[in-house]
């Protein structure tokens, strides 16, 4: 009976390693199945937050885009006021010379005149309806009034 016992003690012995094997054989499947959802998960993130890359790098690039757009458009009307600036400046030396070329014609014309009314305006003729105030101002037409605001 003793050979009975050792057969039967081996036996139950192959049995419960057997059983503990495939145990351990579904728990390893059941960890890589757990494996490979968390995986698919860690991939869906990946994407998610991917396309969220994208999307703030194209909102990046158009705000980019943007600020040199408003910035060209601000040096081309910097450059437009220059350029109108440059053509009022010309504008206003060719007045002056004008104007210098009129007084000198004017001193041939009559020598004593022009020194007479340059003391008024800055060399202009002198207008003589300056002269006279009306009862109701005391400024020149145009002019603000003592205590009057300017409205532009």
């Amino acid at each position: 009976m003793d050979t009975w016992l050792i057969v039967l003690i081996v036996v139950v012995v192959v049995i419960l390693l057997a059983v503990l094997a495939l145990a351990m054989a579904k728990r390893n499947g059941a960890a890589k199945v757990r494996k490979r959802e968390q995986a698919r998960e860690h991939l869906q993130e990946a994407q998610v937050r991917a396309a969220r890359a994208d999307q703030q790098q194209a909102l990046a690039e158009e705000q980019a885009a943007r600020a040199r757009r408003e910035q060209a458009e601000a040096q081309e009307r910097a450059a437009r006021a220059e350029q109108e600036a440059r053509e009022i400046q010309a504008s206003a030396h060719e007045d002056r010379s004008a104007a210098e070329e009129l007084r000198a014609k004017a001193e041939k014309l009559a020598p004593g005149l022009t020194a007479d009314h340059e003391g008024g305006r800055h060399g202009t003729t002198h207008d003589a309806s300056y002269d006279a105030v009306p009862e109701d101002r005391t400024a020149e037409p145009g002019l603000p009034q003592e205590g009057g605001s300017t409205r532009r």
